[in-house]
């Protein structure tokens, strides 16, 4: 196996139990009953890898309550484990020792139950934090409910999910009205009531606490970043449709992402006729990888009907010469980047017709869903630029004009830190009104909440840069982009704010360590214009109260979000 496919080879799932671990003293005093073991993780882009830590996996929601009262008294810290699908050290930083006072909490094997609790039209399922999407979104269409928009991988839960407020790709198309119990936002918008571990002062221990929506402090537990731990939520759904998925690679970068008003097939004609779209443009190529899905309740004439997700499977099938381009580059080859990713792009165009997948249709879950654990594996940087729709064709335009300009720079010097693609999506923001209840208010930490500032920003363009993990100068190339974009996007048309589970805060050497994005530009993106009950500041108040003792953080978190 070449270097490309050994990325997604190793999974930890090697398990130790005390009496049979090599070295480390287990956690002292440990609560009887809990299942305990050393157990590897990596994350998705495998460059955070511990290979022993202490893991355990709680049979119920109480055990998780005994969990965090047995950290307080011994002064360790709780970690969740889910699908480990994520890029920032929220829950581990690289380099973590085997031996550190930290216990991940795996919620994947015991905490997966659901029910529904309410019918359509506005439907409601109560869902424990160790659910994977693709089950919940199973057992939703089981009973005849979807979601509006999904994130493309299946293996990720629903705790790590709302944690870092994710999302698909999608806003109504002209003439479409949302359908009850749907949102164009994060899943996090969905939320109708959330369970989680707090600290209750009367008793002087954590307990389960469950809080409607309508509660003023339910907003900062919907996106809570890792600072808390969730065990269950009930979320809103709505009733299922049928998509139609077409995918189209005969355009040119240069007029999809064109200047406003120059006409042509623009990325925002797509919004405009569909509402929801993905671009994918791999350097050094010309013609982007187009999807553009469309509501459609009856099979299309062209369309080929898919009965499972995942219909791209030539992205999990690498033909040799791609993996030893692939090889070539992750050695430090980075002139063999232009031909690596021009046989990407030729990979995916002639699989898309030889698995007769440029027009597909079906259920809306086998249309969302397309990004398996194997898909080759990369790093990524993540933003969403809040803006109107109006402004769509305008945002993508100067990104890819900037990009552009950058990846010709440094190619110039003989240097290639980005080689996989951009990614382009179009959602809505976190409107609280979608889950109909009265007194809803914006996931706090979203990073599509509302700006009430700018009542006309109605979207969020979210922009990807994609490389391998340890290409050469990726960092510095992702450190001038993300000042150039601080700066562009800085108010006066549209606003930048991060994507928790990707890579920002790009210093002198790494990611998540500049102080400028980690003290300034992040906490401000969510103080304009937001009230004392609801800015950045309340919301890390109010989780230092949920868990005063900090036994829910890590060191990432500990200085982004400090006490």
């Amino acid at each position: 196996m070449g270097s490309a496919a050994a990325l997604a080879a190793w999974a930890p799932l090697f398990r130790l139990t005390p009496a049979d671990a090599a070295s480390g003293t287990p956690p002292p005093a440990f609560p009887a009953g809990i299942d305990l073991y050393r157990q590897g993780f990596e994350n998705w882009a495998g460059d955070i890898r511990v290979d022993a830590l202490w893991t355990c996996a709680p049979a119920r929601a109480q055990d998780v309550v005994v969990l965090a009262n047995w950290a307080k008294a011994q002064g360790w810290r709780l970690r969740p484990r889910g699908s480990m699908h994520n890029w920032s050290p929220l829950a581990l930083e690289p380099g973590t020792d085997c031996d550190a006072r930290i216990l991940m909490v795996d919620t994947t094997q015991h905490l997966t139950a659901m029910e529904m609790v309410a019918p359509l039209p506005e439907a409601a399922v109560r869902v424990q934090a160790g659910t994977m999407l693709e089950d919940l979104l199973g057992f939703l269409e089981l009973n005849g409910c979807g979601l509006a928009a999904s994130p493309a991988p299946g293996d990720v839960t629903v705790g790590g999910m709302l944690a870092i407020g994710c999302h698909g790709t999608g806003v109504p198309a002209p003439g479409e009205t949302r359908k009850p119990g749907h949102t164009f936002g994060t899943l996090s918008n969905l939320v109708v009531s959330i369970t989680a571990v707090v600290w209750d002062e009367g008793s002087d221990s954590y307990k389960l606490r469950t809080l409607p929506r309508s509660h003023p402090h339910c907003k900062a537990l919907m996106t809570h970043l890792g600072r808390s731990f969730v065990t269950e939520v009930v979320l809103r759904a709505g009733a299922n449709v049928n998509l139609r998925c077409q995918s189209f690679m005969n355009i040119p970068a240069s007029e999809m992402f064109g200047a406003p008003g120059s006409g042509g097939r623009t990325l925002a004609s797509f919004v405009e006729q569909s509402g929801r779209v993905e671009a994918i443009l791999f350097p050094f190529t010309q013609n982007p990888w187009l999807k553009v899905w469309t509501v459609s309740p009856t099979k299309p004439l062209l369309s080929r009907k898919v009965s499972k997700p995942y219909s791209y499977i030539f992205a999990d099938s690498i033909p040799r010469l791609v993996s030893d381009l692939a090889d070539q580059v992750m050695s430090g080859i980075g002139a063999a980047t232009p031909v690596f990713a021009n046989a990407e792009y030729l990979v995916s165009s002639a699989g898309l017709l030889a698995t007769l997948s440029q027009d597909i249709w079906g259920p809306s879950k086998n249309l969302m869903l397309y990004v398996k654990p194997t898909t080759l594996r990369v790093t990524a940087n993540g933003y969403a630029i809040l803006t109107s729709r109006a402004n769509i064709q305008r945002v993508v335009s100067e990104f890819n004009t900037k990009y552009q300009a950058m990846m010709k720079a440094w190619q110039a010097r003989g240097l290639y830190p980005v080689n996989g693609p951009v990614e382009i999506r179009v959602t809505g923001l976190d409107h609280p009104e979608h889950v109909g209840i009265p007194g809803a208010e914006s996931p706090a930490l979203s990073a599509v909440r509302p700006r009430a500032d700018h009542p006309e920003w109605d979207v969020a363009v979210w922009l990807d840069l994609l490389t391998f993990p340890g290409t050469p100068n990726a960092n510095e190339f992702f450190r001038e982009f993300e000042l150039w974009a601080f700066a562009h996007f800085s108010g006066n048309y549209a606003s930048m704010r991060v994507e928790w589970s990707k890579g920002w805060g790009y210093g002198s050497e790494k990611a998540w360590t500049d102080p400028v994005v980690l003290g300034q530009h992040i906490p401000q993106g969510f103080r304009a214009a937001a009230g004392p009950g609801e800015n950045w500041d309340w919301a890390l108040q109010r989780l230092d109260k949920f868990d005063p003792h900090r036994i829910f953080s890590s060191p990432m978190l500990d200085r982004l979000m400090p006490a």
